[in-house]
């Protein structure tokens, strides 16, 4: 019986015991809530010392039909000019708030020259720091066409004039590169017709002088033979246009050289073949269509602004309840750590 009790008193000696732990504890309640009262007051220091922080968020959808319809005017699919659709409109928008371009842009103009002393501070630190402030993104998978842009700053009013601005610059660029995009098309365009009907009156002209050279040799062979006018009506079974020489058979000569004379006459002294090509007249309408398309339309709109940026009432962060919660739970730890530590070093003694 001896033998167990001396083998089981190490195991005993060993155990926690809670009553003597507890007591412990209650010894040593001035420290803990010494340590509680220090981190807490260093908590509050920080919630009611750090400079509020205010978030803003504008809230952004596609543009209705009626917003884009002064870049539809005039635009029709037969002379080669696609209508837009709202989502092509905004999917331009969106890349160009999204670029990097806008927010270099707006950090040099706008946020650089507000920062007090912003010629001291590194730009690649302020670059950083501007980045987290500001957040442009889709948050909803389920409705990919809602944008939100947030921005958070220790001035509310600030805040919300940045958002605001930021947005007016993205819907500025985007009218730019639709302005770009439609001239950059029209003039494409406008190039091809006009590469075509420079075609058209080089072949004409050609066929002109085919023509007179032509007549020209029908003249010499009616001169030749004497027929001066018309020998029956055979002539005139013949094409008018034809342009096969005498040597192939051509009857052309049998006009008689006066017809021959008259129609050389006409047409070496004809200022210009447009009248006589029959794609001129169409290929002209269209040129002076695309010339006439509006590629600065006003009152249009590439967006719709959901919800503006309105100026924050109450700030973000510190969240001064969270902050003092957790230093008064961090405090108490820390005072029953030292607490505990403290209670076994008394009783190893």
């Amino acid at each position: 019986m001896q033998d167990h009790a001396s083998v089981a008193e190490p195991y005993r000696s060993d155990e926690i015991d809670l009553v003597d732990l507890i007591k412990g504890l209650w010894a040593e309640k001035l420290l803990i809530a010494v340590c509680s009262l220090i981190v807490l007051s260093c908590a509050a220091a920080y919630a009611f010392l750090t400079p509020p922080v205010y978030e803003t968020k504008a809230s952004l959808l596609p543009p209705n039909m009626f917003d884009i319809a002064e870049y539809n005017l005039g635009r029709d699919e037969k002379m080669g000019l696609k209508p837009f659709s709202v989502e092509d409109v905004y999917s331009i928008f969106t890349r160009s708030l999204s670029s990097e371009s806008l927010r270099r842009s707006f950090f040099n103009e706008v946020y650089l020259p507000s920062v007090e002393g912003g010629d001291d501070v590194a730009q690649d630190r302020l670059w950083r720091k501007f980045n987290e402030q500001l957040k442009i993104s889709s948050p909803n998978k389920q409705r990919p066409e809602l944008w939100e842009v947030r921005l958070q700053s220790e001035d509310p009013k600030l805040a919300a004039e940045w958002v605001n601005h930021l947005i007016a610059q993205a819907s500025a660029m985007t009218e730019h590169t639709m302005q770009r995009n439609v001239a950059g098309e029209i003039f494409t365009q406008a190039q091809a017709v006009e590469r075509q009907i420079e075609a058209l009156r080089q072949t004409a002209r050609q066929r002109r002088e085919d023509r007179i050279a032509v007549l020209n040799e029908a003249l010499r062979i009616a001169d030749s033979v004497g027929l001066e006018n018309p020998q029956g009506t055979m002539w005139q079974t013949f094409s008018t246009t034809q342009s096969s020489s005498i040597t192939d058979g051509s009857p052309l000569y049998l006009r008689g050289a006066k017809a021959l004379r008259a129609e050389l006459a006409v047409l070496e002294k004809r200022a210009s073949d447009d009248p006589f090509i029959a794609e001129l007249r169409s290929l002209q309408e269209r040129l002076e269509f695309l010339k006439g398309v509006d590629v600065s339309p006003d009152n249009v709109a590439v967006f719709t602004l959901d919800s503006p940026a309105l100026v924050p009432d109450t700030p973000v962060k510190p969240k001064k309840a969270l902050v003092l919660a957790i230093g008064l739970v961090l405090g108490g730890m820390l005072g029953v750590f030292i607490a505990l530590v403290r209670h076994m070093l008394r009783n190893r003694r």
